[in-house]
C-alpha cells in the first residue's frame, strides 16, 4: 500500500483549485479591462477558488481528470469593442493555463531533480502538487478547445462566428450533453481499466482526444525545458 497516497489526493486537490481559479479569474479580469463591470459586481475579479468552483465541473475534474469552474457571467454589450472584447474574454482561461503549464514544468523538474534533500513526505507533496499544476493547466487549457457548450471553445466560436448558422445552433444545443456523454464515457472506460480490462482503454474517446492534443501542446513545453542540463 502506498502511504503517501493520501498527501498525493490532497496535493492533486490543491493543483485543481489552483488552475479553476487562475482559468477564471482570467475571464473575469479580462472582461472588465474590456469594459465590462459584470465580473466584478458579482465578485469574480477575485482569487477566492470559493467563488468560481461548479460543482459539477468540479466533481468531473476529481473523477476524470475533464471539468469546468463556474462560467464568469459577462455583458458583451458593456465591452469597448463587442468582437475584440468578447474573443478576448473568451480566450483568456485557455491563454492563461497554457502560459501557467510553461511555469509550473520547470517547477516540476526542479523538485523531481533536488528534492531528495528534503523529507521523504515533503517530497512526495511537492513532486506531486508541481507534477499536477503542469499537467492539470495542460489538460485544461486543451479540454477548454473543445466547441461544446458552455466551454471556452464555444464561446470563442460564438465570438467569431457572425451567422450563427446550424452547427452553432447545434452546439449550442447539444453541446453540453455531448460534453456530459463524453465524460461519462470516459469514466465508464476508466473504470473498466482500473479492474484489469484495458482493452476498454481503446474506446475511451475523449482520452484519445486529450492524449493527442497535451501531446502536441506539450511539446514545445518539454523539449524547452529539457534542454537544460537539470
Amino acid at each position: 500500500m502506498n502511504v503517501y497516497y493520501p498527501l498525493e489526493i490532497l496535493a492533486s486537490f490543491f493543483a485543481v483549485v489552483v488552475v479553476l481559479t487562475l482559468h477564471e479569474f482570467s475571464h473575469a479580469f479580462v472582461a472588465y479591462r474590456c469594459g465590462d463591470p459584470t465580473p466584478k459586481w458579482q465578485r469574480r475579479l477575485t482569487l477566492n477558488p470559493l467563488r468560481h468552483f461548479d460543482l459539477v465541473g468540479l466533481l468531473c475534474f476529481t473523477l476524470v481528470g475533464f471539468g469546468w469552474a463556474k462560467p464568469v457571467s459577462i455583458e458583451p454589450n458593456n465591452f469597448k469593442n463587442y468582437r475584440v472584447g468578447l474573443a478576448l474574454t473568451a480566450s483568456a482561461g485557455i491563454v492563461m493555463n497554457y502560459l501557467c503549464a510553461w511555469l509550473f514544468c520547470p517547477l516540476y523538474l526542479v523538485v523531481f531533480h533536488y528534492g531528495n534533500v528534503m523529507p521523504a513526505f515533503l517530497q512526495v507533496f511537492l513532486e506531486t502538487l508541481t507534477f499536477s499544476l503542469f499537467a492539470y493547466s495542460l489538460s485544461f487549457c486543451v479540454f477548454n478547445l473543445l466547441p461544446f457548450y458552455p466551454l471556452d471553445g464555444f464561446r470563442i466560436i460564438d465570438a467569431l462566428d457572425k451567422r450563427r448558422g446550424k452547427v452553432y445552433r447545434f452546439l449550442r444545443q447539444y453541446g453540453y450533453y455531448i460534453l456530459l456523454g463524453l465524460i461519462v464515457e470516459s469514466f465508464i472506460c476508466g473504470m473498466f481499466v482500473r479492474f484489469g480490462i484495458g482493452q476498454m482503454a481503446n474506446f475511451d474517446v475523449l482520452g484519445w482526444i486529450m492524449k493527442f492534443a497535451t501531446d502536441i501542446f506539450g511539446w514545445p513545453i518539454r523539449a524547452l525545458w529539457g534542454l537544460i542540463p537539470w
